[in-house]
């Protein structure tokens, strides 16, 4: 399974597109995980002090939102699945 970065999450994950080892049936909060294992600067950019999901950030499966179409990080992947991590979108 392969995560798609953007803007400042890119640069603290040192890529745009990260592969992460999860299996389908398991969980968007599972590849969250994974993403964040041995990502301490993303981790702290993503993660706020109760280690949740920052609110500002949006978590999409196959271009939904996981939060307005899912259950969330409890969503179960499925093998073809595409994910994305994205921060708050602002401009003029």
């Amino acid at each position: 399974m392969e995560w798609k970065l953007f803007a400042d999450l890119a640069e603290r994950a040192g890529d745009r597109h990260v592969a992460v080892d999860v299996e389908p049936g398991e969980t968007v909060e599972d590849a969250l995980d994974a993403l964040l294992e041995d990502r301490e600067d993303l981790r702290e950019r993503v993660l706020d002090e109760r280690g949740e999901l920052r609110s500002q950030l949006t978590v999409l499966r196959n271009g939904g939102d996981v939060h307005a179409r899912g259950d969330g990080l409890a969503t179960t992947l499925d093998a073809d699945d595409e994910l994305a991590l994205l921060p708050p979108v602002s401009g003029g």
